[in-house]
């Protein structure tokens, strides 16, 4: 029976490996070995000896981070307050959340360009007001792209921190009230303690999606916000000079590892398991 079992899962098997597993030992290779020379570190002493690459991959850290920041700023609260729905209208929050995977990144990421232009909505809205005299600019710098990336995330820590926020029994909070606690200590001795695992890992979630975003920095970015992905593809495509590519990617896989490896720990506390 095991024989047969695996005659079924072989085809997979073999996808995997050659589809997945054989690029990354490719790009691996790549990055250590050099033709007629064989194995050497002489491609990471370049990345060292070259200050755009690490202040690229700076860039790249600080983004995520203040993306990763401005999502959790936004995804708690709306996690807490549609935990506090009712059962339908938390099936209406839900769906309004989860609409966003319904549209391609692409789509999402121009209508952001009608939104925040010179011309756009939010820009006509505040020189209607009075509040400015001309276009602030919003795009083609790293504000157009922090919020284009949050926005796109958004869902992946909304969604599993309101699956954690439910979980939580109404008779602790009660039990505490019961006992002379006011709402605020309540709330930062019994509830956010209870959220924070998932909080956690949601927010290493996003922050490793956002490593790797490519489109939404390339279009609201215009060429103006370097970011890793923007690197390889022009040390791929047109320089190109793919032991460099390698060896970034290859930094970069490792600290994506790092982080999974914490956002899995984090998940499994979050799940009690």
């Amino acid at each position: 029976m095991r024989g047969k079992g695996l005659g079924f899962i072989a085809p997979l098997l073999v996808l995997m490996v050659v589809a997945f597993n054989l690029p990354i030992l490719y790009m691996l290779g790549l990055a250590f070995w050099e033709k007629g020379r064989g194995f050497t570190l002489e491609h990471y002493r370049d990345l060292a000896d070259t200050p755009v690459y690490l202040r690229v991959l700076g860039n790249t850290m600080r983004i995520s981070l203040i993306a990763t920041l401005a999502n959790v700023a936004i995804g708690y609260p709306l996690a807490h307050w549609m935990r506090g729905l009712s059962h339908r209208a938390r099936l209406v929050a839900i769906s309004l959340v989860v609409l966003p995977f319904w549209l391609s990144i692409l789509v999402r990421t121009y209508a952001w360009i009608v939104v925040l232009g010179n011309g756009g909505l939010v820009n006509s809205a505040l020189q209607a007001l009075g509040l400015t005299d001309g276009p602030i600019q919003f795009l083609y710098n790293e504000v157009g792209v922090t919020i284009g990336m949050a926005n796109v995330l958004l869902p992946f820590l909304v969604l599993p921190l309101f699956a954690a926020m439910i979980r939580i029994d109404d008779r602790l909070l009660q039990a505490a009230a019961s006992l002379g606690a006011p709402p605020r200590t309540i709330f930062w001795k019994v509830y956010f303690p209870l959220t924070l695992p998932a909080l956690a890992a949601g927010a290493l979630l996003v922050f490793i999606l956002c490593l790797g975003f490519y489109v939404t920095p390339a279009i609201l970015g215009g060429g103006r916000v370097p970011m890793i992905s923007n690197l390889l593809d022009t040390l791929i495509n047109q320089i190109p000079r793919w032991e460099q590519a390698s060896a970034i990617s290859t930094i970069l896989l490792i600290v994506t590892l790092l982080i999974f490896a914490a956002y899995r720990r984090l998940d499994r506390k979050a799940s009690g398991t």
